[in-house]
């Protein structure tokens, strides 16, 4: 998109609504864009990029090759705000049509997105780090065995 690097966000309930749209356009420069230049974010693997060149290059593979038939929708979002100039928002987000490498559809999943947020002198929110949690139902934790193999687990189950 030409205008991908121009957009301004005045409300912090538009960063991941830009998030989600840039998703579903497949253009990772407008999902760049709400971004810091030194930014930092962690995928839902723990993996940890640490700026904005890192966060385009790692959205744009991903919404090319793993990516590429999904969608996101925005299912719930709250903003809390710490000062008048810096926020954090938390937002459920649905993801559909992930595949493998083998095109292989992977069933639908749920995470939370952990944005925070500040807000420039002009008006502007970006954000400065960002995570993204899947959400497990029914478990409370992972446990890795002795052959690191991980599986999420609810010790509740077991009491």
């Amino acid at each position: 998109m030409a205008n991908s690097s121009k957009i301004r966000i005045f409300e912090p309930e538009e960063i991941p609504k830009t998030f989600v749209k840039a998703w579903n356009l497949k253009d990772a420069k407008m999902l760049a864009s709400i971004f810091d230049e030194d930014a930092e974010f962690i995928n839902v693997t723990g993996l940890w990029w640490h700026d904005r060149e890192f966060i385009f290059k790692a959205h744009d593979y991903g919404l090319i090759v793993i990516f590429k038939g999904s969608a996101l929708s925005l299912r719930k979002l709250k903003v809390k705000y710490l000062s008048d100039k810096i926020a954090v928002v938390n937002a459920r987000i649905h993801l559909e049509g992930q595949t493998d490498i083998e095109d292989k559809k992977a069933k639908a999943r749920n995470t939370i997105f952990t944005f925070v947020l500040h807000q420039s002198e002009d008006g502007k929110w970006s954000c400065a780090s960002a995570q993204n949690t899947d959400i497990v139902p029914g478990k409370e934790t992972h446990f890795i065995d002795e052959g690191g193999n991980m599986e999420a687990v609810d010790y509740q189950a077991s009491t």
